[in-house]
């Protein structure tokens, strides 16, 4: 048998009624059964979890193979079976209780192939209210590692590794880690990969909250266990990496992530000499591993843990625990007891720098140092832009945007438009709109988040101090100002779905008989909102082409010519197609839409023998192009001629005349007299002969 593309291995306990779906979204996996196998180990369930993946067997024993074993105390254990029994060019492991987007397996082995990664992160998609990362999702990467990107910030091993790499370093999920045990199994993937992919632009795995709360990490309790996994991680970094900013990179989320939920534990310890136990403990772990580099990554609350930690400080650091409860602060479900009120957060802006006034903030007791609680780096623009459209000239964004960590209640935003050769730059001061969906954060209610939606409107053809933007590329961004801090943010990164993110073009008028060439964009990447005027990107003879190019079938002499155009809001008379003679006379035909052709379809109809009647055309050669025109702007596309294009014929005042393409890859038309016509006599048919001219 060929060897699969992918192993999928999924640890069972006790995971009813979930795990039937998990199982079927594997077997419906688009990549096929022919590329993947399925192996499923019941850790010893009492749940009717074996006798369901047995059934699931039955119906899908071609791919799916079922493993029974005795509970092994552990999701490490069935992990390790399901690696022992693998055969795929890649693993995969699944939760009992999670599933899988149908792409997913087919999309990450796709990424992993053409970027020769060895581990593939796919997007993950909280459910039930778990809670799911997403720093590492923004962008999709082809090849990326754990220090340029935020990847090492998703330790769980639902991802795919090359099972070579597996193999070659000896991998297995270690059991006698109670919580973590796939922490130390995926960051050492992560630090001996070749390179990394994220794929960001599918949802690959459904993270799902379990209504009984039997998620492993939720039903393990105690400090003492937690502990243990967090000396691992941290000793397994040291091992791995040296020590600088890249070890410091990575220390970091463990001193935030499970630092934090260490002592989330430890609060909870009912005896007073197992929380100075494990206090003693983390005192040991500070002091060999944690540093000035990594306390300047992490966020104020986080390091006003460490340093209480570090200075002995066990009473203080149980308040301030209480104090992130009472707020909500802290992660995972953990809810303020009955009767912890929850203080206002307030920031003290002094000079150029910023203090949260968080538990101790220059207390003379406590004597925690002023730096501990700076959070000048911390005070960012964040915003999101709701919609952008252009009419009539006008450029008008909807959105929200705050500046966190300060609060908005007197906040002064302005829009700016900045050319990107820094020539030049304008403002335009915008409406405060309330923006209500900002209420589910945090800390909304101490710094009026909520009160931070803006509405902005800008006459291009004023925009430069009274007069029309100049050609360039020019960066939309906000300028934000509170309590005395400003900060200025490109925006467009952040956006709501319905905001259009393919280049939008259209021609504008800024004077009675000027325009300009607009294109509204978000860049590439990081997908910041900006503005072309004046083609310096996006050219619209991009947005013009010829559908169709025939003589009319009901019309001897009438050329029909179908356009597409995709340039927004053009006036009614703006498209056409023009004959051109060799002495540069000009006959315009129009281009209306052809509604029943599509939202962008034109059709002219070019019909020479009414032109001629008229006294338009003359004999000679015509070259026929489709223009644009705008005020003073005129943009001109070349037809070119079909093989089938052959000679039209018309009577015009006992003449024939014909118009005949001449070869070339433009279209020309000659036009010429053929022939007059005299009845010579009269027979029974009536015919006529032709008689030259001459």
């Amino acid at each position: 048998m060929s060897v699969p593309d992918v192993t999928v291995i999924i640890g069972a306990y006790n995971a009813m009624p979930y795990l039937t779906r998990c199982v079927t979204s594997a077997v419906e996996q688009t990549i096929g059964h022919h590329r993947m196998e399925i192996i499923a180990v019941d850790d010893g369930s009492t749940d009717g979890s074996g006798e369901e993946l047995d059934r699931l067997a039955a119906e899908h024993g071609t791919v799916l193979e079922v493993v029974h074993q005795e509970n092994s105390g552990g999701p490490a254990g069935p992990r390790n079976v399901g690696l022992d029994r693998a055969g795929g060019r890649y693993v995969f492991f699944l939760d009992a209780d999670d599933y899988l987007g149908p792409e997913a397996l087919e999309r990450m082995v796709a990424a992993a192939d053409a970027n020769s990664s060895d581990v593939v992160l796919g997007r993950m998609v909280g459910v039930g209210g778990r809670r799911a990362p997403t720093a590492m999702f923004k962008r999709s990467e082809g090849r990326t590692d754990v220090f340029s990107s935020r990847v090492y910030w998703t330790l769980n091993p639902m991802k795919l590794f090359r099972r070579d790499l597996v193999e070659r370093l000896g991998l297995r999920f270690r059991p006698e880690l109670k919580v973590g045990q796939d922490q130390p199994f995926t960051a050492t993937a992560y630090l001996n990969a070749a390179a990394i992919s994220v794929v960001a632009d599918y949802d690959c795995v459904y993270w799902v909250a379990r209504e009984d709360g039997g998620n492993n990490t939720a039903v393990v309790r105690g400090t003492e266990m937690r502990l243990r996994f967090l000396s691992a991680m941290l000793e397994l970094v040291g091992e791995h990496v040296a020590p600088g900013p890249d070890r410091d990179h990575l220390l970091h989320r463990h001193f935030s992530a499970d630092l934090r939920e260490t002592l989330n534990h430890l609060a909870r310890e009912a005896h007073r000499e197992d929380q100075q136990k494990a206090f003693a403990r983390l005192r040991e772990l500070l002091a060999t591993w944690y540093g000035d580099g990594v306390a300047r990554r992490l966020s104020a609350i986080a390091r006003l843990r460490c340093h209480l930690i570090e200075h002995g400080m066990l009473d203080e650091l149980l308040e301030l625990l209480r104090y992130e409860r009472a707020r909500g602060a802290v992660s995972y479900g953990l809810k303020a007891a009955s009767g912890e009120a929850a203080e206002p957060l307030t920031t003290l802006v002094e000079g150029d720098r910023v203090y949260a006034r968080y538990p101790y903030f220059r207390d003379p007791a406590a004597a925690v140092p002023d730096h501990v609680y700076d959070i000048t780096d911390d005070v960012r623009a964040r915003h999101r832009v709701d919609s952008v459209t252009v009419k009539d000239g006008v450029l008008r964004i909807t959105g929200h945007a705050h500046l966190r960590k300060l609060s908005c209640r007197e906040l002064e935003t302005e829009l700016v438009l900045r050319s990107r050769s820094g020539e030049a730059e304008y403002r335009t001061a915008v409406t405060a709109v309330p923006a209500p969906e900002l209420a589910e954060l945090g800390e909304a209610d101490d710094f009026g988040y909520p009160l931070s939606g803006f509405e902005a409107e800008v006459d291009l053809a004023g925009a430069a101090d009274g007069e029309p933007l100049g050609n360039g590329i020019w960066d939309v961004a906000l300028r934000l100002r509170a309590q005395g801090m400003t900060r200025t943010t490109r925006i467009g990164g952040t956006r709501a779905p319905s905001v259009r993110e393919k280049p939008l073009t259209r021609v504008i008028r800024t004077g009675p008989a000027k325009a300009s060439a607009l294109t509204v964009y978000f860049s590439k990447g990081r997908g910041h909102l900006a503005l072309d005027v004046g083609e310096n990107k996006h050219h619209v003879l991009r947005h013009l082409s010829v559908t169709d190019l025939a003589w009319s079938p009901s019309s001897a002499a009438e050329l029909r010519v179908g356009v597409r155009c995709t340039v927004a809001g053009l006036p009614a008379d703006a498209l056409s197609v023009c004959l051109t003679g060799s002495d540069g006379t000009t006959h315009r035909f129009p281009a209306v839409r052809d509604h029943g052709s599509g939202r962008h379809a034109f059709l002219s109809r070019v019909d020479l023998a009414a032109a001629h009647r008229g006294g338009l055309t003359a004999a000679g050669a015509w070259s026929v192009d489709v223009h644009l025109d705008v005020a003073d702007l005129s943009w001109r596309l070349p037809l070119t001629p079909p093989g089938g294009l052959g000679p039209a014929r018309w009577r015009r005042r006992a003449l024939t005349w014909c118009a005949e393409p001449a070869p070339g890859e433009a279209l020309v038309l000659n036009i010429r007299k053929e022939g007059l016509f005299r009845r010579v006599g009269s027979d029974d048919a009536g015919r006529v002969s032709p008689v030259s001219q001459g």
